[in-house]
């Protein structure tokens, strides 16, 4: 490694067969989010520990060192290059630190695990977040879910991205007006209730979740196409017709 360690990986056979998936037992949904990492549907927060912006100075000072040494063949710019690659590894490896027992935990306490389907590469594209967003590491997170979660027996399941999680009403599955980024609690004007939006969000996907394990399905039936239309251009999306009851329909 760039680091200047090295690292040994052994793969064995154990002869123990997985068990067999059961969705029966405790069931969770999941809301990953910037401000908090993840906020699940019983209402618990898990900070965004922000491991690159902890580490971010000692790694621009170790940037500026090694950008002070022209000369490739000197042995101090090979020493300063290896200093930078452990300051990156450190970031690495407590990043995955925290994922790992994070997701320990919740594939211990629970038997099925909900999340949403986000799509992490487009998000990147916006330039003002993309730092934060690669930081957090939410695709890595999901992919450590899913294989404990299958060494258990217990049951991943992630819902469509377009469904809307966060612009319903966890009571009545009521469409709620349109709310900036900015905005952590609302009252549902069909209620009266006042909400957490993440925990409503981390509700509704665990309901959806629920709703699609019980129909033996993997589609969220939410009324016409489930990709968003370009403009000028004809969609070749066939328009879906859900014919499946109790799946809550997004009015926009």
């Amino acid at each position: 490694m760039t680091d200047g360690r090295y690292y040994a990986s052994l793969l064995m056979e154990d002869g123990i067969e997985k068990p067999e998936a059961s969705g029966e037992g405790k069931a969770i949904g999941i809301d990953l989010g910037l401000t908090d990492f993840a906020v699940t549907s019983d209402g618990s927060k898990y900070q965004n520990p922000r491991h690159f912006k902890k580490h971010e100075r000692n790694l621009k000072r170790k940037q500026c060192k090694l950008s002070r040494k022209k000369d490739k063949t000197t042995s101090n710019r090979r020493k300063a290059k290896k200093a930078l690659a452990r300051v990156h590894s450190k970031i690495s490896r407590v990043r995955e630190d925290y994922l790992h027992k994070l997701s320990r935990k919740i594939v211990n306490e629970n038997q099925v695990v909900v999340m949403e389907n986000l799509a992490v590469k487009n998000m990147v594209k916006n330039h003002t977040l993309a730092k934060v967003i690669s930081d957090v590491g939410w695709g890595t997170f999901c992919t450590m879910l899913k294989y404990k979660a299958e060494q258990e027996g217990k049951i991943y399941l992630e819902v469509g991205r377009f469904f809307p999680s966060s612009h319903l009403c966890s009571n009545t599955l009521l469409h709620v007006p349109k709310m900036g980024l900015s905005i952590r609690m609302f009252d549902c004007p069909h209620c009266g209730q006042r909400h957490d939006r993440d925990t409503n969000a981390a509700i509704n996907i665990r309901n959806e979740g629920l709703r699609i394990l019980s129909l033996g399905t993997s589609d969220t039936a939410l009324g016409g196409s489930v990709r968003p239309k370009r403009y000028g251009r004809k969609s070749t999306t066939v328009a879906a017709t859900p014919d499946e009851l109790g799946s809550p329909c997004f009015i926009a």
